[in-house]
C-alpha cells in the first residue's frame, strides 16, 4: 500500500504519547500520527478505578515478565504494561505523586536547567485540575483531573492514624519536599480513571490534522541514511509504513522505546551484529541503566471493609449511580515517605498502604478480606537491562532488572529496614488491635525478623515504575541530548519515562505527562 505522510509520527499513546500528540496537533498546519499497538481503551475495567488488576495478563496487557532474579529466589517477576489507548495510564493505580523537587534538580544537574524542579513545577501547574479539594492551587484548568479519594476505607484513616502513633507525620500530598503521610490523590473524574487518553487524546481526535491508529505494533523505524524518515509497522497482519516529514517521536515506555531503537539498528552495535540487525548508529547505553521501584507487601487479615467486596452488585450499583463506594477506590489509598538510616538527607523508602488484600503480584486468588502494606525502595543503586532476545519485532525484549544486585547490599539493607518500619506502623494503634494473622507470606517464621526477610525474597515485585533505558544527559554517553533528540541520528527523539536521567522519589506517571508536555513545548 502506499505510504501514508504526516509532519510527526509518535509511537506510542501512553502517560506522555497522548500529551504530545494531541499538543503537536493544537497547531492547524501540523499533521500528526499516532501509532498505538492496542486496541481503544473501550473494556468497562479500564474506567473503574478498583478493576485495574482485571487488566492485567489481557490484551490490554503487554504481559511481560523479567528474567529470572537471583536476589527475589529466582522467580521472574510479572510486569504489566498498558497495551490500548492511555498505555500505562489506563491500567495504573492512578496515584499523583510529583516527587521530590531535588530529583527534579538531579534531572538538571545531567541534563541542564530546562529540568530543574523550578521549570518543571510550571508544568504540573498547567497539567492539574485539582476537583473537590480546596487545595492551595484550586482554580486551575489543566487538561488532568486530580482528586481526593471518594469513599476511602475506614482501614486507610486507621493506618495513617497509626503512622502518627508511630512516631511520623501526616501532611498535605506533593509538598515539594515530603517528610511525611498523605491520602493519596488520584487522576480521577467523577470517581472514573482519567487517563492521559481521557484528558487529551479524545478531544483532539475530532481535529482533522491528528490520526490515531490502533492494533498498530512499531516494528522498526525507518532511515534514510542516518536520518529518521518514518516508521514501519504491522496492523493486521500486514505490514505498512508511515511517512514524516519533520520528526519520528518514539513515547513506548522504558521497555518499548529501546526495543524499538534497537531493532531500528540504534544500540550496542555488537548485539545487534548477533541478532543480524544493520548497525545505523552505535550508542551503548540504549537498553542500559534501567532502574524500577521495587515493592515488598506485607498482608494481613481483617473482618471486613475491604476492597475484598468491591465486586458486590450492591458496590457496582453505587459505583453505577453515584460514582461513590469501593469500586472507586485505587487501592493504594495512602502512603507516605520515611527513611532506612536516620542520616539520610531525604527520604529513601516510601511505605504504601492499600484496605485490599492485593497480594501474589496483584494476579493472586485472595483469600479473604486484608489490607497490605510494605516499603518500596525509591532510590535503588541497582541497574538492569532491556536487551532483544531475537531480531522479531513482534518476540519480547528480555527484562533483568537485576533487583537488588548492588554490591555492597544497600539495596536489600534499605527494603528491610522499610520492612521493619511498615511493621512497627500496622502494630501500633489503631491498626494493632484490628489485624488478624499474615496472609502474606503465607506462613511467618520463627521470629518477625525471618518473616519480613522471607516477605523480601518471595512477596518483592514491581511497583510498575521502569525507566531510564534512554536517558537523557549532556555527557555523550547518554542516549538521548536534553531536547530529547537521540545521539548520532537526525529526525529522531524519545519522550517517555525512558528519558528519565534518574528514577523520581514517588511515582513516574506524574513525571512522564511532564515529559509529553515538554516534548510538545520542545518540538514547536
Amino acid at each position: 500500500m502506499n505510504d501514508t505522510i504526516a509532519d510527526y509520527v509518535v509511537v506510542g499513546t501512553g502517560s506522555a504519547g497522548a500529551v504530545l500528540a494531541a499538543r503537536l496537533s493544537e497547531r492547524s498546519g501540523t499533521s500528526v500520527i499516532a501509532l498505538e499497538a492496542g486496541p481503544e481503551d473501550k473494556n468497562q475495567a479500564v474506567h473503574i478505578p478498583a478493576a485495574f488488576s482485571k487488566l492485567f495478563q489481557t490484551d490490554l496487557d503487554w504481559n511481560y515478565l523479567t528474567t529470572p532474579q537471583p536476589e527475589l529466589g529466582d522467580r521472574q517477576i510479572f510486569w504489566p504494561r498498558g497495551k490500548m489507548l492511555g498505555g500505562s495510564s489506563s491500567m495504573n493505580a492512578m496515584m499523583w505523586v510529583r516527587g521530590f523537587a531535588a530529583d527534579y534538580d538531579a534531572w538538571a544537574r545531567a541534563a541542564g536547567d530546562g529540568w530543574s524542579f523550578a521549570n518543571m513545577v510550571e508544568y504540573f501547574r498547567r497539567i492539574e485540575s485539582v476537583e473537590d479539594a480546596a487545595e492551595p492551587d484550586e482554580g486551575r484548568s489543566g487538561p488532568l483531573r486530580i482528586s481526593h479519594q471518594r469513599s476511602a476505607r475506614r482501614w486507610t484513616e486507621d493506618f495513617l492514624a497509626a503512622a502518627e502513633h508511630a512516631g511520623f507525620k501526616r501532611e498535605r500530598a506533593n509538598l515539594p519536599e515530603p517528610e511525611g503521610f498523605s491520602q493519596t490523590m488520584v487522576c480521577q473524574r467523577r470517581g472514573a480513571r482519567w487517563s492521559t487518553a481521557d484528558a487529551y487524546l479524545k478531544p483532539a481526535r475530532s481535529r482533522s490534522n491528528l490520526t490515531v491508529l490502533t492494533g498498530a505494533q512499531a516494528t522498526r523505524v525507518l532511515f534514510d541514511g542516518t536520518r529518521a524518515v518514518g516508521v514501519e509497522y504491522l496492523a493486521g497482519g500486514t505490514t505498512h509504513t508511515v511517512r514524516a516529514r519533520a520528526e519520528v517521536v518514539l513515547c513506548g515506555g522504558a521497555i518499548n522505546s529501546p526495543q524499538l531503537l534497537q531493532l531500528s539498528g540504534i544500540g550496542d552495535q555488537e548485539e545487534l551484529r548477533r541478532h543480524g540487525i544493520p548497525v545505523v548508529h552505535h550508542l551503548p547505553e540504549v537498553g542500559r541503566n534501567l532502574t524500577d521501584h521495587l515493592i515488598s507487601l506485607l498482608g494481613f487479615a481483617v473482618d471486613g471493609d475491604t476492597l475484598f467486596a468491591a465486586e458486590k452488585p450492591t458496590e457496582l450499583l453505587n459505583y453505577l449511580l453515584r460514582r461513590q463506594g469501593m469500586l472507586t477506590s485505587n487501592v493504594g489509598e495512602a502512603y507516605g515517605f520515611v527513611r532506612s538510616r536516620p542520616e539520610l538527607e531525604l527520604p529513601d523508602l516510601e511505605i504504601i498502604f492499600g484496605p485490599a488484600p492485593f497480594y501474589d503480584e496483584g494476579i493472586g486468588v485472595p483469600p479473604g478480606h486484608g489490607i497490605a502494606l510494605g516499603p518500596i525502595l525509591l532510590q535503588p543503586h541497582s541497574r538492569g537491562t532491556i536487551t532483544l532476545a531475537s531480531a522479531d519485532p513482534t518476540a519480547k525484549p528480555l527484562i533483568d532488572p537485576r533487583y537488588l544486585s548492588d554490591p555492597e547490599g544497600a539495596d536489600r539493607a534499605a527494603l528491610l529496614a522499610g520492612l521493619r518500619i511498615a511493621h512497627r506502623i500496622v502494630t501500633a494503634a489503631p491498626l494493632g488491635a484490628r489485624i488478624g494473622h499474615f496472609l502474606q507470606p503465607k506462613r511467618e517464621q520463627p521470629t518477625i525478623e525471618e518473616t519480613l526477610a522471607d516477605a523480601l525474597t518471595w512477596h518483592s515485585h514491581t511497583l510498575y515504575h521502569p525507566t531510564s533505558t534512554c536517558r537523557m544527559g549532556t555527557d555523550p554517553a547518554a542516549v538521548v541530548t536534553p531536547d530529547l533528540k537521540v545521539r548520532g541520528v537526525a529526525g529522531l527523539r524519545v519522550a517517555d519515562a525512558s528519558v528519565m536521567p534518574t528514577i523520581i522519589r514517588g511515582h513516574t506517571h506524574a513525571p512522564s505527562v511532564v515529559i509529553g508536555e515538554k516534548a510538545a513545548d520542545l518540538l514547536r
